[in-house]
């Protein structure tokens, strides 16, 4: 009988509140979330900062460049108004500041976006936080990122983000899936849903004892698939909407 998948909140809950900060974060916890998913950048001056893009106008309707812009100047805009007038000043948060406020027990995903300049502000974080080990997974698509997460941070467990193209048959195959995650001594996969993620690849996961996490999932059909083949993880963008359609209990312990 495979076990309930936590319900991550992608981005937070990102369907009812501005992605990616900390109003997004406290309504997927209040939506019962098993944790959340957040994104991860670098800015100019070395702080890490919740941000998907590259840049900030989809989010915030200014064009600054992440990697090109202060914390300072990155703090001054508002991440809220466009989701609606009741999130308007909603700032960018700093990972320091999404570690600080997840509550006891939850889980934090962290997309890193970067390259691993990244690593040593991410430990300096780390070590100022008070969030067990246990309760942190690292995300990348980055396959050099993910080894060298792996060997910098040995305490923390580290999942290789993949997506799918279909050329004929899905890309990367299941066995190029396989040989990636052997390759970068990853603990997981953190596949998006496609049809790839079938019962024969699952066992295939579970038999070298790693992880399985999917992203996005708002389909009540879908997540059911997913957790009759034992998933560990389902993100989503609405938490507390996937677990009462899947007929979950409260929160996981």
């Amino acid at each position: 009988m495979p076990s309930t998948p936590l319900i991550i909140g992608h981005r937070g809950a990102s369907r009812d509140a501005p992605e990616n900060t900390l109003a997004s974060f406290r309504l997927a916890f209040t939506q019962q979330a098993d944790g959340i998913e957040a994104d991860f950048r670098l800015t100019r001056d070395g702080h890490i900062v919740c941000l998907h893009d590259p840049g900030t106008s989809r989010t915030t309707g200014m064009d600054l460049a992440v990697a090109d812009a202060t914390l300072a100047q990155l703090q001054r805009l508002d991440a809220g108004s466009r989701k609606g007038e009741r999130w308007r000043g909603e700032p960018i948060p700093t990972l320091a500041q999404v570690l600080g406020m997840l509550p006891a027990g939850k889980r934090l995903f962290v997309e890193l976006k970067c390259g691993t300049e990244i690593i040593a502000p991410l430990a300096a974080d780390l070590a100022r936080a008070a969030v067990p080990a246990d309760r942190i997974r690292f995300l990348a698509f980055d396959h050099l990122l993910v080894a060298a997460l792996k060997e910098r941070l040995p305490d923390y467990r580290v999942c290789w983000l993949c997506d799918y193209r279909w050329r004929g048959g899905w890309h990367p195959s299941p066995a190029q899936v396989l040989a990636r995650l052997a390759e970068t001594g990853a603990d997981g996969l953190a596949s998006r849903d496609r049809a790839i993620l079938d019962a024969a690849l699952v066992r295939e996961l579970r038999q070298r004892g790693l992880e399985i996490h999917v992203w996005t999932v708002d389909s009540a059909r879908g997540a059911a698939r997913l957790a009759d083949l034992g998933v560990d993880s389902i993100m989503t963008n609405r938490p507390g909407w996937l677990r009462r359609a899947l007929g979950l209990p409260g929160e996981k312990a």
